[in-house]
């Protein structure tokens, strides 16, 4: 049984002063409460308005933002309406930090918002907390239409009532308080009970052709009249999602699968809402396949993996984490898997998701995201590549220009932004180490002369320039002492960066400088000459 079926007058400190039938607004003018309920001028019927409404919670997963993709390429490809609506009616979970957190995912990934917090809109306020009255107007409408009614029974009783029966004490709430008398509601006031408000379930079939998963269908009778209020009168989920989706003229709704359970209940309660004059129709559904991580389990906020913000850390850039996602579930062709968001629109259909589950493959998201940023303009990658490195405290000492030239090294090299760092932190001294293995390695006694051998062609460059530098270093290495390149120059690397793994090092030399070169070759050669004499 859950919650919201699980209680009606326990732990519950005040009630609604003024939910009693007979005290309802019967004769409340449809004109005016919907004018009331925030109603704007209607677009035309043929206009596409999807939502994305996340409670602000925790930190933005990769479902999540799935999600808000699928609705805003929807909204883009049909040219209709992308409304962000934040359903934070939960003070206990709900957070300044997460909202703060959602408005920071969505900027960052360029999921701009048509409609919603920050932007406004015609169906203002777009964030539940702050909808209160026009649910209250609702719930008054529904209760003195019959479609909701009162219900006092408590969790207890309903198991009583199961287990008497001979049913399964566990059903749910079983409907007892539909046709309560004014007496008998009167008697339970007296004891000091705080009724929920039930909507009153169809005695049919609810069925709806989903835009992913076809027609489905729920028999009459499986879904008990539901809960819309908690005893306090305090609005709960399953009332407010519908309202605002009624009132903002929302046209199809796309979420994830989880909760497809729970549409045959709005299903009934949006039937209720255009009966009683708020709504105008039951918009499409379509129901998002699951995300699943490792062991082929749903994704969960606790996997490292559904964590957007890892991602970002890592040095995903945005089209690289959105084209992986769009995969999840969806695809242009087989043959197709790397596109961008201009591509995503033009060929996005919800009719065209797939049902079935999607795994989330992070060496499948990794190789999207380096073909992403090999794809990036040059001057582009370096602007995001030193916006990166800046976050994170990577720091280079190269001004502009020469910082843009080491980007060039690197851009074909990585697969997010923060490999980038593993390869060009050698340019600052400060963070500057000879890695172990490498050193154990390649300065050993023989580098010795192999790395003399380099301090003199060096010293002997005139413009400190990448050619100048390969052509010192060819002759004196391999030409000279008659070396293979990689006998020749991984000493010379090793040295020069710290490690086996860099960018190409006659580049590297040219970035670094002839000072700071030569002091590393120095450096280097004392290792070696240190290894000779332990020897």
């Amino acid at each position: 049984m859950n919650t919201a079926d699980a209680r009606s007058n326990l732990d519950t400190a005040d009630a609604r002063s003024n939910l009693d039938t007979a005290d309802a607004r019967s004769n409340l003018d449809t004109a005016d409460a919907r004018s009331n309920l925030g109603t704007a001028d209607a677009r035309s019927e043929l206009d596409t308005r999807v939502r994305f409404c996340p409670s602000p919670t925790g930190i933005p997963h990769v479902g999540l933002v799935r999600t808000a993709l699928f609705n805003w390429a929807y909204a883009r490809h049909t040219g209709g309406t992308f409304v962000f609506r934040i359903e934070d009616t939960d003070a206990q979970r709900d957070s300044a930090e997460s909202y703060a957190a959602i408005l920071d995912a969505l900027r960052w990934l360029g999921l701009d918002w048509d409609e919603g917090p920050e932007v406004g809109g015609p169906y203002e306020p777009y964030r539940q907390s702050q909808r209160s009255q026009i649910y209250r107007d609702v719930l008054e409408q529904l209760l003195a239409s019959g479609e909701a009614y009162e219900a006092y029974s408590t969790a207890e009783e309903v198991e009583a009532r199961h287990l008497a029966a001979g049913r399964n004490p566990k059903l749910g709430y079983d409907n007892f308080d539909r046709d309560l008398t004014g007496e008998q509601r009167a008697a339970f006031r007296a004891e000091g009970r705080k009724p929920v408000l039930r909507l009153r379930m169809p005695d049919a079939d609810l069925s709806w052709t989903d835009l992913v998963r076809g027609e489905t269908t729920f028999p009459a009778g499986s879904v008990p009249d539901f809960a819309l209020t908690r005893g306090s009168g305090d609005p709960l989920y399953t009332l407010v999602n519908p309202v605002d989706d009624a009132l903002m003229k929302i046209t199809h709704v796309l979420r994830g699968e989880d909760i497809m359970p729970s549409t045959p209940r709005q299903i009934a309660l949006y039937q209720a809402l255009i009966r009683i004059g708020v709504a105008e129709q039951v918009p499409q559904f379509a129901h998002l396949p699951s995300v699943l991580g490792d062991g082929n389990k749903k994704l969960s906020k606790r996997d490292p993996q559904s964590n957007l913000f890892l991602h970002r850390d890592r040095g995903f850039i945005p089209e690289g984490l959105l084209n992986y996602l769009a995969l999840l579930g969806w695809g242009i062709a087989d043959d197709h898997d790397v596109f961008g968001l201009d591509e995503m629109v033009a060929a996005f259909d919800v009719v065209n998701v797939n049902s079935n589950p999607a795994r989330f493959d992070q060496k499948k998201a990794d190789a999207i995201n380096a073909e992403h940023i090999r794809l990036l303009d040059e001057h582009d990658f370096a602007d995001r590549l030193s916006t990166f490195f800046a976050a994170h405290g990577h720091r280079t000492g190269l001004d502009d220009a020469r910082f843009a030239e080491a980007a060039k090294l690197v851009q074909t090299r990585i697969v997010v932004l923060g490999d980038a760092w593993e390869l060009l932190k050698f340019l600052d001294d400060d963070g500057f180490v000879l890695d172990d293995r490498a050193a154990a390695k390649e300065l050993r006694p023989a580098a010795v002369p192999v790395l003399s051998a380099a301090l003199e062609a060096l010293e002997g460059v005139g413009q400190w320039a990448t050619a100048a530098i390969e052509e010192a270093l060819k002759s004196a290495l391999v030409d000279g002492l008659e070396l293979k390149p990689r006998k020749a120059f991984g000493p010379v690397r090793v040295a020069v960066t710290g490690s086996s793994v860099s960018p190409p090092l006659f580049e590297s030399l040219e970035l670094l400088g002839r000072d700071r070169s030569l002091d590393r070759l120095r450096a280097g050669r004392d290792v070696a000459a240190a290894a000779a004499a332990e020897a």
